[in-house]
C-alpha cells in the first residue's frame, strides 16, 4: 500500500512511494505531527541517481522490521535534496559536524523542533565493515529519546546554536587583488595529477570550474604549465571511460584516478559544465577535439534529456536492470555481433574491448591512445580509421539504445537549467552550432513562462506540469547568468529586460546588507535552523559565485553600479576563502577575474543578420575573449529596445563600411573602428594573452 510519498513529484520520493515505511515529504503535516506527540524526527535525505541511496532503500527502507522501528519510534521523513538544496545544506553541515564527512544518503534524527542531534550517511541494515547496523542505530537513538532525552535535547541546542552562529558570521572579509588569482594556480599545480590529469586522487571529479579558472589565469600571464594542466585533464577525460564514446556526454566522476571506471550516473550539471570548459579549451587551443567533445555532449542532453516541453531533465541513473553501468558495457562478441570482423577489430583495439574486460568481467570503451597513435601503431591510413571508427560508435550506438536504460530523474530544475542555457548559447555562437540555439531559447522560455509565481519570483521545479518549491539564490542567478549570454547569441533584448528583472529580486530579497554578499534562501523564505551562505563550490558551482558572475555581467551592459557593487561587495565578504581554500572557490575567482578587468564593452552598431555584421561577431565568437560584453544594435536608438541597454550606445554613430564597433572599459570609449577587416583585427587584438589583455 503506497504511504504519503505517491502524491509527490519527485522521482526519488516516489521511488519510495511503496516502502512499508510511513513516511512524510517535509511539510506541516509531519512538523506538527512530530511536535504534537513530541517525537523524534528521522530526516533521510538523497536523490535519484543516487547509487547508495538506492541500496539502503532495498536493504533497509523496503525491510518490514526496519520500517516497524522508523514507524513505532520516529516521524519518517523523505526528502530529495536537489527539491530542497535548502534543507540539504543546513542538515549536510549538521552531519559533517557530528561525524567530519558527509555524503547521500543523509540520515539525521532531529527534535521535534528540527533540531539535529545524531546523523551519519549509509548505514547497512546489520552490523558489517565495521559499520553498526541500522536497526541498531534505530534501537540506541530510540532509547536515547526514552532515556536521555535532556542530553538528545542539550547536543540538538549545540550542534543548532553553531549552525546559526556560523551563518551569521558568513565570511570574513578583506581585499581583493590578482594576487588571489595567482595564488590558486600555485595551489592548484601543487594538487594536479601529472599521470593522468585532473586535481587530486581517486575517486576524481571533473572540476571542470577549475579548468576555465586556469585558463583565465594562464590568459593574464601566459606560462605553458597552466595551459599544459588544462590541456591534459581535458584529454584524460575525453580518453576516458568518464566519456560516453558512443552517446556522448559525462559521467559523474571517476572511481580510479585514470578516469578509466566512472561512476557511470550522469548530471546535467555536470555536462553543462564540462562543455563550457571544452569550449574553452577549443577557443585557447583550436584543437578541433574539444569542439566535438561539445557538440557531442551537448547532442545527448538535446537527444536524452530534453523534455518535450523545452526544459532540461536532471540525471539518469548509474544503474538499470539492477546493475550498475551495465547499459554501458560491451565484450568482443557483442562488437562482433554487430560490427561484424573487420571493423569489430579495429573498433576492438582502438577501444580497449578484451575477453578479461576492464570492469567485472565486461568493457568500458575508452581511448588508452589516440586514434592517431592507434593508426600509426597499426600502419591504418588515420583517415580510414576515423571513418571506421565513425560508423562503429553509429552501429554501436542504435544497439545500445535497445537495451534498458539507466532510469532517468525527469524534473527540471532552474539552476541547472540555467547552467546549460548558457553553454549552449555560447556553444551555437563560438560553434556557429544553431540548434544549440534554437534548444537554448525554447528551454528559457518554458523557465520563464511555467516556473514564476503570479508575483514574477521564481519557483525552483517542474515535473509533468507542477511547479513547486520557492527558487534559492543559485536558481536566481544561474538563470540571470543564462539570460545575459541568449542576449550575447541573440542580441532580443527582451532578454536583458528578463535578466534585470530577476538581478533585481536577486538583490532585493538575498543580499547581506550587513556583511556582503548574499544569502542561500530569500528574505521572505521558509524559516529554516540556519539561514546560510552558499560560498564555496560543490559538484555545483557556489550560488554566491555564480551571483557575482552574472551581475559583473550584467552591470556592465547596464551601466548599474549597484550591481557592480554588489559584486563587488560579495567578492569582498569571500576573501579570506580565496586565500584559504581557492580550490573550493573557482567560480569566485572567475568573478574575481572579471571584477578585477580589464573588461571590454564591445558596443558593435550594425544589422547581425547582415552577412558583413554577421561575419565580424562570429568572428569575435571564435577568439577566447572571456572578459568582455557585447552589445549590438543596427543604431544606437531603436524602437522597441530594451532602456536597461540605452546608456551602453548613447552617443555611439555607425561609420561605413558596417559593422561599427567601440571597446569601451568603465563606459569610456576608444575610437570606433568600421568593417570586418578592422573588427577582426580588433578581434586578435583582444585575444592575445598578457596582462594588459
Amino acid at each position: 500500500m503506497a504511504n504519503r510519498l505517491a502524491d509527490e513529484t519527485s522521482p526519488y520520493l516516489l521511488q519510495h512511494a511503496e516502502n512499508p515505511v510511513d513516511w512524510y515529504p517535509w511539510g506541516p503535516e509531519a512538523l506538527q505531527r512530530a511536535r504534537a506527540e513530541d517525537r523524534p524526527i528521522f530526516l533521510s535525505i538523497g536523490y535519484s541517481a543516487c547509487h547508495w541511496c538506492h541500496v539502503m532503500e532495498r536493504e533497509s527502507f523496503e525491510d518490514p522490521r526496519i520500517a516497524q522501528l522508523l514507524n513505532e519510534h520516529f516521524v519518517p521523513i523523505k526528502v530529495d535534496r536537489e527539491e530542497r538544496p535548502d534543507l540539504d545544506q543546513v542538515y549536510m553541515e549538521a552531519v559533517q559536524l557530528m561525524t567530519g564527512r558527509g555524503g547521500w544518503p543523509m540520515s539525521v534524527f532531529l527534535t521535534p523542533e528540527q533540531e539535529p542531534f545524531f546523523g551519519g550517511t549509509y548505514w547497512p541494515p546489520g552490523p558489517r565493515m565495521g559499520m553498526p547496523g541500522f536497526d541498531q542505530v534505530l534501537r540506541s537513538v530510540a532509547s536515547a529519546w526514552r532515556d536521555r532525552r535532556s542530553e538528545a535535547r542539550q547536543q540538538a541546542a549545540h550542534l543548532t546554536q553553531h549552525l546559526q552562529r556560523a551563518a551569521a558570521l558568513g565570511t570574513e572579509s578583506g581585499p581583493i587583488d590578482e594576487q588571489l588569482l595567482q595564488g590558486a594556480a600555485v595551489r592548484l599545480e601543487q594538487v594536479f595529477d601529472r599521470d593522468f590529469g585532473g586535481f587530486g586522487g581517486a575517486p576524481k571529479f571533473p572540476h571542470a570550474i577549475d579548468l576555465q579558472l586556469l585558463l583565465r589565469i594562464w590568459r593574464r600571464h601566459p606560462r605553458p604549465g597552466l595551459l599544459e594542466m588544462a590541456a591534459r585533464t581535458l584529454d584524460g577525460m575525453y580518453q576516458g571511460g568518464i566519456y560516453d564514446h558512443l552517446g556522448g556526454g559525462f559521467a559523474r566522476y571517476s572511481v580510479d584516478a585514470r578516469w578509466l571506471v566512472p561512476h557511470f550516473e550522469k548530471m546535467l550539471y555536470d555536462n553543462a559544465l564540462l562543455a563550457a570548459a571544452y569550449l574553452d579549451g577549443y577557443l585557447v587551443t583550436g584543437e578541433a577535439r574539444y569542439a566535438r567533445v561539445v557538440c557531442e555532449t551537448l547532442d545527448y542532453v538535446l537527444r536524452y534529456m530534453t523534455d518535450p516541453q523545452g526544459g532540461f531533465h536532471s540525471a539518469e541513473d548509474a544503474d538499470s536492470e539492477g546493475e550498475e553501468g551495465k547499459f554501458y558495457l560491451w565484450t568482443p562478441a557483442e562488437l562482433q555481433q554487430v560490427l561484424g570482423p573487420a571493423l569489430a577489430t579495429r573498433a576492438a583495439y582502438v577501444y580497449d574491448v578484451t575477453d578479461g574486460g576492464n570492469f567485472e568481467g565486461r568493457n568500458i570503451l575508452h581511448l588508452p591512445r589516440t586514434t592517431a597513435q592507434c593508426a600509426a601503431i597499426k600502419g591504418w591510413p588515420r583517415e580510414e580509421l576515423e571513418a571506421d571508427l565513425a560508423a562503429a560508435r553509429q552501429q554501436l550506438l542504435a544497439v545500445r539504445d535497445q537495451r534498458v536504460r539507466p532510469g532517468k530523474d525527469d524534473k527540471v530544475l532552474v539552476s541547472w537549467n540555467g547552467l546549460m542555457i548558457d553553454s549552449l548559447a555560447r556553444a551555437a555562437s563560438s560553434l556557429q552550432a544553431p540548434r544549440f540555439l534554437d534548444a537554448a531559447l525554447r528551454a528559457a522560455e518554458f523557465l520563464w513562462q511555467h516556473l514564476r509565481r503570479p508575483d514574477g519570483r521564481l519557483l525552483h521545479a517542474w515535473r509533468q506540469g507542477r511547479a513547486r518549491f520557492d527558487a534559492c539564490l543559485d536558481d536566481y542567478a544561474a538563470l540571470v547568468q543564462a539570460l545575459v549570454s541568449l542576449y550575447e547569441a541573440t542580441f532580443e533584448e527582451h532578454w536583458i529586460d528578463r535578466a534585470v528583472q530577476l538581478a533585481d529580486q536577486l538583490c532585493s530579497r538575498f543580499a547581506d546588507r550587513t556583511g556582503g554578499g548574499f544569502y542561500y534562501t530569500a528574505d521572505d523564505h521558509e524559516p529554516l535552523l540556519a539561514r546560510p551562505k552558499d560560498v564555496a563550490d560543490s559538484s555545483v558551482p557556489g550560488a554566491s559565485a555564480l551571483a557575482a558572475t552574472a551581475l559583473v555581467r550584467l552591470g556592465r551592459l547596464c551601466a548599474r553600479d549597484d550591481y557592480l557593487d554588489a559584486a563587488r561587495r560579495t567578492l569582498e565578504s569571500a576573501a579570506q576563502l580565496l586565500r584559504s581554500s581557492p580550490t573550493a572557490a573557482g567560480q569566485m575567482l572567475i568573478a574575481l577575474d572579471l571584477h578585477l578587468g580589464p573588461l571590454s564593452e564591445l558596443v558593435v552598431l550594425g544589422d547581425p543578420r547582415q552577412n558583413d555584421t554577421a561575419s565580424a561577431l562570429a568572428g569575435l565568437f571564435g577568439t577566447y575573449v572571456p572578459n568582455r560584453v557585447v552589445a549590438c544594435r543596427p543604431r544606437a536608438q531603436v524602437p522597441g529596445g530594451s532602456t536597461h541597454l540605452d546608456r551602453l550606445f548613447a552617443g555611439k554613430s555607425p561609420l561605413a563600411p558596417p559593422p561599427t564597433v567601440y571597446v569601451c572599459r568603465n563606459f569610456s570609449c576608444q575610437p570606433p573602428v568600421s568593417g570586418p577587416a578592422a573588427a577582426a583585427d580588433l578581434w586578435r587584438q583582444l585575444s592575445t594573452p598578457g596582462p594588459a589583455s
